[in-house]
């Protein structure tokens, strides 16, 4: 049992983390999964808004579509650049919550 263990202790110790770009790549494909790029516009602006939905969806959906651009022309961010496009996606994550829109 403790063999066992111990090889897979050292296959997680070994496996390599993904470069930035691939990272990136993930983040981008995640966030356009989990966010409703597509939800009608009269969902979206129906009621009471906190924050404008439709204009975070649309800064959003601008932001990921520039670094997929840059990625494509093999552009590759820092963990700066990653960490703060992450934390715009929750964000935007967070206020479409509040918003009742996921």
């Amino acid at each position: 049992m403790f063999a066992g263990l111990r090889r897979y202790i050292r296959q997680v110790n070994t496996a390599r983390k993904p470069d930035t770009a691939t990272a990136m790549q993930r983040m981008i494909l995640e966030v356009r999964g989990i966010i409703p790029f597509d939800m009608p516009e009269a969902r979206i602006c129906g009621g009471l808004c906190i924050g404008c939905p439709k204009k975070l969806l649309a800064f959003l959906e601008g932001e990921l579509d520039g670094w997929q651009m840059r990625l494509e022309q093999d552009y590759r961010p820092s963990l700066g650049e990653l960490g703060r496009l992450a934390a715009c996606c929750r964000k935007v994550h967070a206020a479409l919550k509040n918003n009742k829109l996921i």
